[in-house]
């Protein structure tokens, strides 16, 4: 394989705590010699994104991951400490039950870490050689019922591409509903209010986002694809079997089970071909409370997954088969 070839672009699929999987997988595909030229995701895929984006290695990603306060990114509002009020009425007032300012600064820290705040200071950094790699963070506007691609997509929401904060852009992706509050973007254009929330609503697995028609690609993508353990077990099981009362727990099950079902999704051959699919060991979307060890577990699956997909992974056959110029 030449080293043109040794490059890929990577689209990284959303589910929450499960993303540790993605890091996994990552590391696998740095030890295979291939260097991420374009990176995409939704939600948690935004998150691993963002931070291969800006030059994150696979060590690094690793050393990070055992050191995330999952925990403190449950950060609540002064409703939820009201007695006899809580969760309930932060849906009610915020749309969602924690803040997530703390991911936000935790996220903006790991970014400022390599010098990277805005997209416009990534794509100067794209100009050297050892610089970053192109990103796009997935997000979904429910005020105009839109999927929107950042920073593409920046102007719709009154912000210059260059100038859009990267967390921010991330805060945005992982706002999964009832779980997190929705972020509510003001245009500053025009006043009107965007809510938006996690990108993967709309599209938790962009594997087709860097595809061009009419020619075959020079490079390949791999979408990092997060499976459940069991596939024949019903989805909606998750609504009776995950446990805790009352109407806001329900909500938010409908919403995670909306999510999760993304992985039910049948995704065609030609797309299945270049899917890393990484067993998720039965980690949910939102367990937060997550131990050191099962992170640990979840990451070695990313890895091994990934080690597989390479062994029997071919470049010129996936290219004949699936991306001749008339086929493409």
């Amino acid at each position: 394989m030449s080293d043109e070839q040794k490059f890929a672009d990577l689209v990284f699929e959303g589910g929450g705590v499960k993303g540790i999987g993605l890091a996994g997988a990552f590391a696998a595909l740095e030890a295979g010699g291939f260097t991420p030229k374009r990176v995409a995701g939704a939600s948690a895929g935004a998150i691993t994104a963002a931070l291969v984006a800006v030059g994150y290695t696979a060590d690094e990603l690793h050393e990070v991951l055992g050191t995330v306060p999952f925990a403190s990114f449950k950060d609540k509002g002064w409703e939820d400490r009201l007695p006899g009020a809580g969760p309930a009425l932060s849906v009610l007032l915020d749309r969602g039950i924690y803040e997530g300012r703390v991911f936000e600064e935790w996220m903006a820290e790991k970014l400022a870490a390599k010098g990277i705040e805005t997209f416009g200071e990534l794509r100067a950094k794209q100009a050297d050689p050892a610089g970053g790699a192109p990103l796009s963070v997935i997000v979904s506007d429910v005020t105009d019922h839109r999927m929107l691609v950042l920073p593409d997509d920046a102007a719709h929401l009154g912000v210059n591409p260059d100038e859009l904060n990267i967390a921010y852009a991330v805060r945005m992706s992982m706002s999964i509903p009832i779980f997190f509050e929705p972020v509510v973007h003001k245009n500053p254009s025009d006043g009107r209010e965007h809510v938006i929330v996690d990108g993967g609503m709309l599209s938790n697995y962009p594997v087709w986002l860097f595809d061009s028609k009419g020619k075959p690609p020079r490079w390949p993508t791999f979408g990092l694809k997060l499976v459940e353990p069991d596939p024949t077990v019903q989805i909606g099981e998750r609504l009776t079997s995950s446990g805790g009362d009352g109407i806001v727990h329900y909500v938010r099950s409908l919403a995670e089970t909306m999510m999760e079902a993304h992985d039910r999704l049948y995704v065609e051959k030609a797309n299945f071909a270049r899917t890393i699919p990484i067993p998720t060991l039965g980690v949910g979307t939102t367990e937060f409370d997550i131990t050191p060890e099962r992170v640990e577990a979840l990451y070695q699956s990313g890895y091994e997954a990934a080690q597989q997909f390479l062994a029997t992974w071919d470049f010129s056959a996936y290219i004949d088969e699936f991306r001749t110029a008339d086929s493409a």
